[in-house]
């Protein structure tokens, strides 16, 4: 009788069958898998596709506020908060509400967050100091309901060429009026 290999002897031959039969069953499925991928991958072709090339006329380019030109509105804008001895949050949105920057100052509200942002949008998105929109309000009071906007005063637009390129919004002081006096200290900054 023939000598068993001594790992061959720690096992039993069910174990043995068992351990085969899944070796046999993964090498099984890794075929499959691969004839698999190779069925549901598109055929290559022999030319290869060009990217699009648009005509002049059919793009546009915009004009957009810096990151250090809204550091220092925000900047400006919150040292003439503090120097009111307001805790106020600024922040600067572009022209599609996207925020550049935020600054919270030390003691804004939590709800001072939000507001500052929406209220930079909505300046930037009606090119208006929100002080001007929340007017508007007693004719088409359904405004209030567009997403992301905040119809209270706050906030002032940037623009380059008469067009708004950005929003700065302020909020936390006790009155809209204030905000805003603060959020046109941060567009004078980078006005000028």
């Amino acid at each position: 009788m023939k000598a068993m290999n001594p790992v061959h002897r720690k096992f039993s031959r069910r174990a043995r069958l068992a351990v085969g039969g899944a070796v046999l069953t993964a090498v099984a499925l890794s075929g499959f898998g691969a004839v698999s991928a190779n069925a549901s991958a598109p055929a290559a072709t022999s030319a290869t596709a060009a990217p699009a090339s648009v005509p002049a006329r059919a793009t546009t380019t915009s004009t957009h506020l810096t990151i250090d030109a809204a550091t220092k509105a925000a900047q400006a804008a919150l040292a003439a908060a503090e120097k009111e001895n307001q805790r106020v949050t600024v922040a600067v949105v572009d022209r599609n509400g996207n925020t550049i920057v935020t600054l919270r100052g030390d003691g804004a509200g939590p709800q001072s967050y939000a507001s500052a942002e929406r209220k930079a949008f909505t300046a930037a998105a009606w090119n208006a100091p929100t002080s001007q929109l929340a007017e508007r309000l007693q004719q088409a009071p359904n405004l209030k309901d567009i997403p992301g906007t905040l119809f209270l005063a706050g906030g002032v637009p940037v623009t380059a060429e008469k067009a708004p390129i950005a929003g700065i919004g302020v909020a936390g002081a006790p009155s809209g009026a204030l905000d805003e006096k603060f959020a046109q200290a941060g567009a004078d900054a980078v006005a000028g």
